[in-house]
């Protein structure tokens, strides 16, 4: 097989893996490393100490796998067919979760059709050097995907597809293969400032430019301490993740439902009470979410992110009810976010 022939080989067999779309680009990464470095500089990664970490291998993909010549970049859409955004987000009684974690962790999943896809193309022209990822390495996993035309990085700092929106995951697969390379994408968002104006806490300072200190997804989600007060009536009921840069988008009228089981809703948490999820016990925690990308935060933020969401809902007895329930709880981390929201409803008018 021609080097040709290998890569449409490759975008085949990817779409009958569920992918939606692959592409493939070379390894020069230097404009995107010089765009890493402004923000690290900025410090705009917060405790995301790991980014500045690895030095050069980032921007450099032969030093993650030596021998390294091409990179494949796919994605896979992942939103529900019902996303129930504006009835979640307008009652401060639910949970507002991040669709990509409504059902199993896709870190696994894109890993493993990934690897199957190189085992089946090592079959048909021998051995050949890969290696796999799926945000689980330091992987330039959107600018690698903008340079293979699978979209462009919007003023969010979203990968957008001009034909299906941004509502997908990326995977990405390192080879040594000399394969033809693809067009990369453009930037299509104009004057559009939707995104900016849009953002909760003001995380997207500028255009193309993300103060991931103040996202509410690293807030949820990466930040193990407290979340600073300043942010945190900002929050709403967000418990894990945010969308809101991605539900205003203009180009997501074009995006497209999966198709993957896996990613459905499990639990009930696309529309469930802050005051259930509150209410389970550890073993439940992990038990309940087996198999979700959730568990990465453990139980203690899973309280800390609701307890900050109770503390913005509308007062009520059963939400004061559960607060207390947890005022004397063992973790100090939890209990201070705890102590915040029955202030914050103490600070009211009485129920």
């Amino acid at each position: 097989m021609t080097p040709e022939q290998i890569a449409d080989r490759i975008k085949q067999l990817g779409l009958e893996l569920g992918f939606q779309q692959l592409g493939i680009t070379d390894i020069n990464l230097k404009q995107a490393d010089q765009r890493l470095q402004k923000w690290l500089a900025n410090n705009f990664h917060g405790h995301m100490d790991y980014m500045q970490r690895h030095g050069s291998m980032r921007s450099h993909p032969e030093e993650l796998l030596p021998g390294t010549l091409r990179v494949i970049s796919c994605r896979m859409n992942y939103l529900p067919p019902e996303t129930k955004f504006k009835k979640v987000l307008a009652n401060s009684n639910l949970a507002f979760i991040s669709r990509y974690a409504l059902g199993k962790d896709y870190h696994k999943l894109i890993r493993k059709r990934l690897s199957k896809l190189m085992e089946i193309i090592k079959q048909e022209i021998g051995d050949t050097r890969y290696r796999v990822f799926a945000d689980s390495a330091p992987v330039m996993e959107k600018p690698l995907a903008e340079k293979a035309g699978l979209g462009w990085i919007g003023k969010s700092t979203n990968l957008i597809n001009s034909k299906a929106g941004s509502w997908f995951f990326l995977g990405t697969l390192y080879t040594d293969m000399p394969l033809p390379i693809d067009i990369g994408s453009s930037e299509h968002c104009g004057s559009c400032s939707a995104c900016i104006d849009v953002c909760p806490t003001k995380a997207i300072v500028a255009p193309f430019q993300l103060d991931a200190a103040k996202c509410i997804s690293y807030l949820t989600i990466e930040l193990r301490s407290s979340i600073p007060v300043e942010l945190r009536p900002l929050m709403g009921n967000r418990i894990y993740g945010c969308d809101d840069c991605q539900i205003i988008c203009p180009w997501n009228k074009f995006s497209k439902p999966t198709n993957e089981a896996a990613f459905l809703s499990k639990q009930n948490l696309d529309e469930v009470t802050l005051v259930e999820l509150f209410n389970w016990s550890e073993e439940e925690f992990y038990k309940k979410l087996e198999g979700s990308a959730i568990r990465r935060i453990g139980y203690e933020c899973w309280l800390r992110n609701i307890a900050v969401a109770l503390g913005n809902a509308v007062t009520s007895v059963k939400i004061i009810a559960a607060l207390q329930s947890k005022k004397n709880y063992p973790s100090e981390l939890v209990r201070e976010h705890v102590v915040w929201a029955l202030e914050r409803h103490g600070s009211r008018k009485s129920i």
